[in-house]
């Protein structure tokens, strides 16, 4: 592919070795660039390892930052990846306009044109349920409902159209917008799909036995019958939906394998208990680096996603990339990506994913032949040339 000598400035407050799918992904796509030939300068957080630092969730200086450093390296393009919170979300309920981020400067002030990636897009009922995971504490109203979470479902319920336009915004400021699939797209009201990348850090697939001893797992057959194995992985928080995991009855052949780690910015307390929960694997292995975390992929059959809410999954990207179907809660990101037969989606309720891995038992090929011939889509080097076609169209002009 032909294109300009470029130089881009890529975005991002968090970025490794700081833990967390935004990191994890940008760092992805900035080294798939360069092997394009890309000049990419990267400006993350004090903990992340870029070329520049400084901008974090709580530094209102992000916009000044930015500004500056833009005006000293004079790149081609400035690639923002927008997840609202890194960049320290406030959300006004007295009056919503009033909404923003620390980086809302930068959008308006930069005279060097902008291309914004998509985080977090939410339907107005995926938004109001993030408030009401949030614990709560206080007194209780006539209604039985604390106190505080009535300000806070009522806080959230304003600031919702404020969230919307802060992405509209953006969308707007930018030369280009980037969502990873078609329901974002909509909620967006534009944009370029482009879908997460995702692929393989083990060169060659090791086979389910060696990746299942790596981590002393059962191997794949036992006493003649094929033992399966469903991936729970994330972190763990209220919306990826793991309260209900240890109520779920696994089928038989199937053992539900966990691995949970903290987000770099994240401070909920969420702990479970699997004293009464048969069939359950707890790995404790915390955050996995690229090369582990492709060995547990293969170690699997398929993911667990029991999502309270989604606007996007890199694990569902990262399992589909290794060949794994998956079944996850009948939202609206999820049920796009069932309808091309690459999992199956159901009621967010233990007995339904248990029946759901079921069925998918039923036709596991079906759903594995499906997910193959979809996880070239994912190649880093794919979508690298996608971006890459994108920066193109932008400077050409």
């Amino acid at each position: 592919m032909r294109f300009f000598a470029m130089h881009i400035l890529m975005v991002s407050t968090e970025y490794p070795p700081m833990t967390g799918g935004v990191g994890r992904y940008t760092s992805n796509l900035t080294k798939s660039l360069q092997k394009l030939g890309l000049e990419i300068d990267v400006i993350c957080s004090d903990k992340g390892n870029g070329n520049f630092s400084g901008i974090s969730p709580g530094n209102e200086q992000n916009s000044k930052i930015l500004l500056k450093i833009v005006d000293e390296v004079k790149p081609d393009l400035v690639h923002i990846q927008f997840e609202p919170g890194l960049y320290g979300l406030m959300l006004d309920t007295t009056y919503p306009r009033k909404s923003g981020t620390h980086i809302d400067l930068f959008y308006i002030k930069s005279k060097t044109p902008i291309i914004t990636t998509f985080h977090s897009l939410y339907t107005l009922r995926e938004w109001m349920k993030n408030a009401a995971l949030l614990k709560s504490a206080g007194k209780t109203g006539r209604l039985g409902i604390p106190a505080r979470t009535a300000v806070r479902v009522w806080k959230r319920f304003l600031n919702y159209r404020s969230f919307q336009n802060l992405n509209k915004e953006k969308l707007q400021l930018s030369r280009e917008g980037i969502v990873f699939s078609n329901h974002m797209y909509k909620l967006l009201g534009g944009g370029e799909i482009i879908y997460h990348g995702a692929e393989p850090a083990v060169a060659i697939n090791p086979g389910k036995d060696e990746a299942r001893a790596f981590f002393s797992l059962p191997p794949q057959e036992e006493d003649h019958k094929i033992q399966r194995i469903a991936l729970v992985l994330g972190f763990k928080t209220a919306t990826k939906g793991w309260d209900i995991l240890e109520k779920i009855k696994m089928p038989e052949g199937w053992t539900m394998v966990v691995n949970s780690s903290k987000g770099h910015y994240n401070t909920e307390k969420f702990e479970l208990n699997w004293d009464k929960t048969l069939n359950v694997i707890d790995l404790q292995r915390g955050y996995l680096n690229d090369e582990d975390l492709s060995m547990l992929f293969y170690a699997s059959d398929a993911v667990i996603l029991p999502y309270t809410v989604s606007s996007g999954s890199g694990v569902m990207f990262d399992a589909l990339a290794h060949g794994l179907p998956f079944v996850a809660t009948d939202l609206d990101f999820f049920r796009e990506f069932s309808l091309q037969n690459l999992g199956i989606t159901v009621q967010r309720k233990p007995a339904s994913f248990s029946r759901g891995l079921q069925n998918l038992d039923k036709n596991y090929s079906e759903y594995v032949e499906a997910v193959n011939a979809f996880k070239d889509k994912l190649k880093w080097n794919s979508v690298a040339e996608q971006h890459l076609k994108l920066y193109n169209k932008i400077i050409s002009r």
